[in-house]
């Protein structure tokens, strides 16, 4: 981790096994950051499907997501949450219009057709890290997650080019960032319910 109260974050893309390969590279990131032997540390899941880490690592909170043809992990020392999607067609303001809140979905529809589809999955990737880190993933109001809208598409890359978790709106407790992965068809996002500006360790692991 760069300091006490990173977020460490590892993606990469593979070409398939994405869930073996996240639980791998979970496995490794865990040992590297605790010094802990790699055979002692296990990879559990809470009984709402939550992942824990046991052994020398069982005080690392974790989060991992896998979409096809990538996988991400996190591990931090408060919750986190993290999510990836490989973007794909779909019918983007549609989607917005059903699942998300309307000021996310009047949000997408005022952006020109071919922009939607990239802010869509923007949207999804950060409520779905902010759910995980608060441990009920998309549910309980999940979807409806306030966000604050970039005023210009793309969102600018981070000042200094170290991302930093930001607080949301509403007062929630919670903290995010959409991490750059780059020319490739993905999108990644990260949350926590630490402090605004936590930075975040982001490192790109090629299987």
């Amino acid at each position: 981790m760069t300091g006490p109260d990173a977020v460490t974050v590892l993606w990469g893309p593979v070409t398939s096994g994405e869930r073996r390969a996240a639980h791998t590279t979970l496995l490794r990131a865990a040992a590297e950051l605790t010094g802990g032997p790699l055979h002692r540390i296990g990879l559990a899941h809470d009984p709402g499907g939550r992942p824990r880490l046991t052994g020398p690592a069982a005080r690392l909170h974790v989060s991992v997501s896998h979409s096809p043809g990538a996988r991400a992990v996190a591990l931090a020392r408060t919750p986190v949450g993290v999510d990836i999607e490989t973007v794909r067609p779909v019918p983007a303001l549609a989607l917005a219009r059903r699942w998300l809140a309307p000021a996310d979905a009047d949000w997408v529809g005022r952006l020109p057709a071919p922009d939607r589809v990239p802010a869509f999955y923007w949207l999804w990737t950060q409520k779905e890290a902010v759910g995980k880190a608060r441990g009920h993933g998309l549910a309980h109001g999940g979807l409806t997650q306030p966000l604050a809208h970039p005023p210009h598409w793309p969102p600018p890359p981070a000042a200094g080019g170290t991302p930093a978790l930001r607080a949301l709106p509403g007062g929630t407790g919670a903290a995010c960032a959409v991490l750059p992965t780059g020319a490739g068809p993905y999108v990644l996002a990260v949350a926590g319910l630490g402090a605004p500006g936590t930075p975040v360790d982001l490192r790109r692991c090629d299987a």
